[in-house]
């Protein structure tokens, strides 16, 4: 096996990604790279050749030092950069469950000799359906549920699978006066992180989840064309708004949010059909919407799956790619929180030794 470590600025990234079967914009190496930057982090991909099959990973590499005062300095853990970038592959290797298996094998061994002792890989819901079902190996668990709409299907198949409920509210927010429309990034910027502070504020949504207006002005330098702004506007005012990615036919609900004012028309539910009938139009074949906060079944999650019949399978690759080593990390975050090693374990945050107060006891994955 020929492997190779490339960095974001590499040019073999962006060629990588031509030669597997389809990829996201949580592949594109700007992505990884604002990533990086977000959290204080190393932007990295593996590419594993075998004849002519591919394998391909992109991650963010992170120091583990910082997080304690007596932890060795050269020890790392591996993350997804935020979403679902998960494995690429090419068509060679999607017929080969032998190579994936022995690429996760080369991969835990590479990982190893570079003291990385863990990795968490949340994989793609609909690219890496194939894989996480040939993958034979340990740490890969089913985890949530996600919402999809087909954009192949009819438009009134699509309007067929709507919940009454939502087609109701839908049919309401055009009647009052509400447009739905796609404005360019630069324009509709500004609104959509007003709406979206509010949203996150509204919820009391964690830390984790607010990002700064650098932030998002970053992400749309990154992401270029890939990236669109839907709103809802009525009488001049932005009543709600969303950013949505479009790459390889695929449509993704990335943030988004309303502004209390307008909650009970929920003009979301005209933007989310709006954007079905622009991606369709456009000859995208899929609409991602996500699924619930950390994969919960909870109101998010049943406003989504309101919008279409379809379910993707999200899996997590949880690896403790060094047992010992992964065990003593634990054990100081333990000490630190005042709690066992044991309790930290046996939540289900990975990994564990980051585990911060108020998610020990939380389903939480970071």
């Amino acid at each position: 096996m020929k492997i190779q470590v490339i960095d974001a600025s590499n040019p073999l990234w962006s060629e990588t990604l031509e030669e597997t079967l389809s990829h996201d914009f949580y592949h594109l190496p700007d992505y990884a790279a604002l990533e990086a930057r977000w959290i204080k982090a190393v932007p990295e991909a593996i590419r594993i050749e075998q004849g002519d099959r591919l394998f391909f990973l992109p991650y963010l590499l992170r120091q583990c030092s910082p997080l304690f005062a007596e932890s060795p300095s050269d020890v790392f853990d591996v993350v997804s950069p935020y979403g679902y970038p998960g494995v690429l592959i090419n068509d060679a290797a999607a017929q080969d469950a032998e190579f994936l298996n022995q690429c996760m094998q080369a991969l835990l061994q590479f990982f190893r000799d570079r003291h990385i002792c863990s990795a968490f890989v949340r994989l793609h819901p609909i690219l890496n359906q194939q894989f996480a079902d040939q993958y034979e190996g340990e740490g890969c668990s089913f985890h949530s549920e996600t919402v999809s709409v087909d954009l192949t299907l009819p438009a009134e198949e699509i309007w067929r699978q709507t919940r009454p409920e939502h087609r109701n509210k839908i049919n309401k927010c055009k009647r009052a006066g509400f447009q739905a429309q796609v404005v360019p990034v630069e324009t509709g910027l500004k609104s959509f992180t007003e709406i979206y502070a509010e949203t996150m504020d509204r919820v009391g949504a964690s830390q984790f989840y607010y990002f700064d207006d650098e932030y998002f002005l970053q992400l749309a330098q990154a992401l270029g064309d890939h990236l669109h702004i839907c709103q809802v506007e009525l009488d001049g005012q932005v009543a709600c708004a969303g950013l949505f990615t479009e790459c390889s036919g695929i449509v993704q609900y990335h943030l988004g949010g309303t502004r209390n004012t307008f909650l009970k028309q929920s003009p979301m539910t005209l933007l989310f059909d709006f954007v079905r009938s622009w991606a369709k139009e456009r000859g995208n074949t899929s609409f991602h919407l996500g699924g619930g906060v950390g994969g919960a079944q909870d109101s998010l999650m049943h406003f989504k799956t309101g919008f279409s019949h379809q379910r993707q399978r999200l899996f997590l690759l949880r690896l403790v790619v060094d047992s010992s080593i992964y065990q003593s990390l634990v054990e100081l975050r333990a000490k630190a929180l005042n709690t066992s090693a044991e309790q930290l374990l046996d939540s289900t945050f990975f990994p564990a030794y980051r585990s911060l107060d108020t998610e020990v006891s939380k389903a939480t994955c970071n």
